[in-house]
This record gives C-alpha cells, structure tokens and sequence, in this order.
C-alpha cells in the first residue's frame, strides 16, 4: 500500500515572488505535497502581527518554479494573516507541517518576535500545527530585495532536512516550533548543533536623519556592536563564530523561568 504524502503549507514574509520561498518549495515538494500561501507583497518586519487594514484578498496566481508551473495564493495581509486564511480557506485540510522561509536575512537573538517569518511560524504553532522557520544569512541590503544574487541551494536542503525531521519526529514536549539559521556559505556538507536564542538584540535601529518630523522618515537598522561578544551556544554564536548551521528550539509560552512565589513575594515585601 503507498504511503500518503504529508501536506505542507509554505509561507514566508518577503512576499509570493521572492527567490527564498521558490527555493523551499522546490526542496519540499520532494518529501510532501506544497500548497503555497504567501503574503502579496514585502512584509519583512511584520512579526505575528494582524493588521485590521489588510484587505484579506487571495488571488490565484500561476508561478514557474525550475522549469515546472505551480498553482499558487497570493494573500492580502502579514505572514501570520497568510498563514490563518491557508489553515483556514486554502487548505482543504489540516496541514501536516508549516514552514515559513526561506527569510533573506538571520533572525536570531531578541529580534525574533520582529520577524515575519518567525512571526508565521508561531501563529501556526498556536494553532497546534508542528512548524519551522528557516532564514539565510545575508548582508543587510538584500533583505528587502528578491536579489537573485543570494544563492539558496543549501538553505533549500537544510529546509528539506529539517521539515523530514518534523514530519517523521514528533517535537519534544515544551517545544512549539524549531527556528533554522543558515550561513552564508553553507554547503548541504555544513554541520548543525542546537543552540539557545541569544540575548542581544543583535540589530540596533538608527535614528532617522531629517530636518523635520514633518518629513518622511523611516528607522533603519545595523548590526549591533556586541555581537562580537556573543557567549557560546547561542544562535548568533553557532551561526557567526562557528559558521554552522543553528536550529533553536522556541516555546510560546513567554513566563519568565522564575519561581513565581518568590517573585511576588519580593513584590510584596
């Protein structure tokens, strides 16, 4: 008897057209059926948000991938928006895995809740969903591009190896959803190792430069300055120091590991 090919639903937040979501629908159609749901336009920064002045229009659109046509669903709304009308319109069915990626950029340290693409990822996993997040180390003027300069051949194998992880390999309890950074110059031969979020913020914001706040102004960003210091096991160490590919386990539940007697008794005191 032939076994069922698991469903996956694919999104991401650099919108339906960018080179990193073709490349993991490419790598995942190999494991699994892809059903592909991605924001209309950029939407890189959106975190898990639900914006009420998203139009919610879904258009059908016909894309090439690798010489093949594929069927697509063009979402008027964040990543976290395109994820809840693919669960909730597109598929007829519950999904077996949802993936969000491939980000041009890492999302790693305290920034995560900044990302679109983890943003996806954790809306499908409030939902009970087994979900992964997957981001591509790159230079910061290409994350808002679709530059197809950025090579995403290893990203799209890491992406396959991990959601095949995922569909045969239940998550452990108190992990909601595995969060993927590739390196730069990733081979499929890179090594990966688990690693903790860092607590750096790791990008800064700069200030707008204008003459006036009447002016349009937009608040740009850097790497921060102590990500050179970066204590070990963390993502931005294992992705940067060691250049490895790193795989952070996330859990949705945000309560400080505290006891909470003790907290609220220091309140009290």
């Amino acid at each position: 008897m032939t076994k069922k090919k698991p469903h996956i639903l694919l999104t991401n937040d650099d919108g339906i057209r960018s080179p990193g979501l073709w490349a993991a629908a490419s790598e995942l159609s190999k494991i699994g059926y892809v059903t592909v749901a991605a924001p209309r336009e950029q939407s890189t920064g959106m975190g898990r948000s639900l914006p009420s002045t998203s139009d919610g229009i879904i258009k059908k659109v016909q894309v090439q991938v690798n010489g093949q046509e594929w069927s697509v669903y063009a979402v008027g709304g964040s990543p976290a928006q395109a994820v809840l009308h693919g669960l909730l319109e597109i598929v007829p069915h519950k999904p077996d895995l949802v993936v969000s990626g491939i980000n041009y950029g890492e999302n790693v340290g305290l920034g995560i809740t900044i990302s679109g693409t983890v943003g996806a990822a954790m809306e499908a996993a409030s939902l009970g969903f087994p979900s992964m997040a997957v981001s591509l180390q790159t230079e910061t003027h290409f994350h808002l591009s679709h530059s197809e300069e950025i090579d995403f051949k290893a990203a799209g194998y890491f992406t396959r190896y991990f959601a095949k992880l995922l569909l045969e390999k239940k998550l452990s309890t108190g992990v909601d959803l595995i969060k993927v950074e590739v390196p730069a110059h990733a081979t499929p031969e890179t090594e990966w190792q688990m690693a903790r979020l860092s607590r750096h913020r790791y990008y800064e914001p700069i200030p707008v430069e204008r003459e006036s706040w009447d002016l349009p102004g937009s608040i740009s960003y850097r790497h921060d300055s102590t990500i050179d210091h970066e204590p070990e096991g963390t993502d931005v160490y294992v992705l940067r120091k060691k250049c490895m590919v790193a795989v952070t386990p996330i859990n949705l539940d945000m309560t400080a590991r505290v006891d909470l007697n003790d907290l609220e008794n220091y309140f009290r005191a």
